[in-house]
């Protein structure tokens, strides 16, 4: 881990409520939890050496092909499965984007390029890496200039670390329409829509000469045992919703607004339910140090993502009890900037 993460939350005590994380703490995934005690004896024995059964049962919920789907320890280990398999390539990261990019590409030798808008990618790259929701900015990337794009360079791969999919109202990339096209590679988390970080279950889509190329290269047992207890169980449910989306935007929007009618601070609009956010008179290092030793609130340093400056932190939308806390904590401090 190169540039490292904001989630700091294991070097504090006493948070009230964390909004660094982007994973939402509103989801209730104790039916779950409840199927896992049921289940626990399943480390007892060494998962498969690649979940095989996993990935049937993902291909049949999208009426793909095994062939088709790979699953992974997280959305990370995917990231560095496929920097590893093209090592040496010239890539493009769009930025500011997750800093896993460009840890995994300077791991595996690529020649990066940092790239700021689609206009920008060119013959040059190999590959492309966005992140669609964007991570930071919450930003939905155009699907129409997205597919234009993609068609254009097709001898460029394009990562599209579709992490968030399930938090956005906007349109993305279909798993069906994606396996279609012999230069796009899809990542999903399973951790983001049903909370469950601590698990890590993620998985790629791609046509099947791509799987190929990853299955070729990943480890053995990467994925735990309770991780594709928890795949398998998710998908007999159909693969539920865990919450009520509309009420979680319209809770974003407030959030954003009440941002917007502070002095001191800026939210861009945002296509899902974190946003980018700019401090005026603030360092963000300032801000989150206030908000954790002043109010027991954690917020994300969004300093260190390529592009940005000290102005910037990330916020994640949490519960509305919670968001009241954040809400009350800025307008104080802006009152006294």
């Amino acid at each position: 881990m190169i540039n490292g993460h904001g989630d700091d939350l294991f070097r504090h005590t006493n948070i009230r409520a964390n909004f660094s994380s982007n994973v939402y703490g509103g989801v209730d995934i104790s039916d779950l939890k409840r199927h896992l005690k049921e289940h626990i004896d399943c480390i007892d024995s060494y998962p498969e050496p690649e979940p095989y059964a996993l990935q049937k049962a993902i291909a049949d919920f999208y009426t793909l092909s095994p062939d088709n789907v790979l699953v992974t320890n997280g959305a990370t280990e995917a990231i560095y499965l496929i920097a590893q398999t093209y090592s040496g390539n010239s890539s493009g990261i769009l930025q500011p984007t997750f800093s896993e990019y460009a840890d995994a590409c300077t791991i595996h030798h690529h020649q990066i390029q940092n790239l700021f808008a689609l206009d920008e990618i060119s013959n040059s790259v190999q590959m492309v890496w966005l992140c669609n929701p964007n991570n930071p900015t919450g930003k939905v990337w155009d699907l129409k200039v997205l597919r234009e794009m993609i068609q254009h360079y097709p001898q460029t791969i394009f990562v599209i670390d579709q992490s968030y999919e399930y938090f956005t109202h906007k349109e993305v990339l279909e798993v069906q329409e994606a396996a279609e096209y012999n230069n796009v590679i899809l990542i999903h988390s399973m951790t983001k829509k049903f909370a469950m970080p601590g698990l890590r279950l993620g998985y790629i889509t791609a046509a099947t000469p791509l799987i190929h190329l990853l299955r070729n290269e990943r480890m053995p047992w990467s994925v735990n045992a309770l991780a594709i207890e928890s795949g398998m169980y998710l998908l007999a449910q159909g693969m539920p919703d865990t919450l009520d989306k509309h009420l979680l935007w319209r809770e974003t929007e407030r959030l954003s607004n009440e941002i917007n009618a502070l002095k001191h601070f800026i939210a861009p609009p945002t296509d899902t339910h974190f946003m980018l956010v700019q401090c005026k008179n603030i360092s963000s290092a300032q801000l989150k140090s206030m908000l954790v030793h002043d109010y027991e609130l954690l917020i994300r340093d969004a300093s260190n993502f390529a592009g940005l400056d000290r102005s910037y932190v990330r916020i994640a939308t949490q519960t509305p009890m919670h968001n009241d806390l954040l809400i009350n904590a800025l307008k104080m401090i802006d009152n006294i900037l």
